[in-house]
């Protein structure tokens, strides 16, 4: 991991495309600014990684009996073929 220390106003680039200047510090909190073409994605991690947990849950996840009930099959049989 690359470290940089930068003032209030100073910016990094990465790659020729994406600017990232630091705005304002306040106690414990940085307030970036980025410049990144619509197509580079720019996302906070703590949220990919909650809707990646989100999507795995929903894969593992038990199917609730009622929703078994409406597709017409018994929660404690899987499907049959027919």
């Amino acid at each position: 991991m690359l470290v940089l220390t930068r003032k209030v106003g100073e910016s990094l680039l990465i790659g020729d495309e994406v600017e990232v200047t630091l705005v304002e510090v306040r106690g414990d909190s940085v307030k970036l600014g980025i410049q990144a073409p619509r197509s580079v994605g720019v996302w906070r991690k703590e949220l990919v990684q909650e809707v990646a947990r989100e999507n795995l849950q929903a894969t593992r996840g038990d199917v609730p009996t009622q929703v078994l009930r409406w597709l017409g099959r018994s929660p404690d049989r899987p499907s049959e073929k027919k």
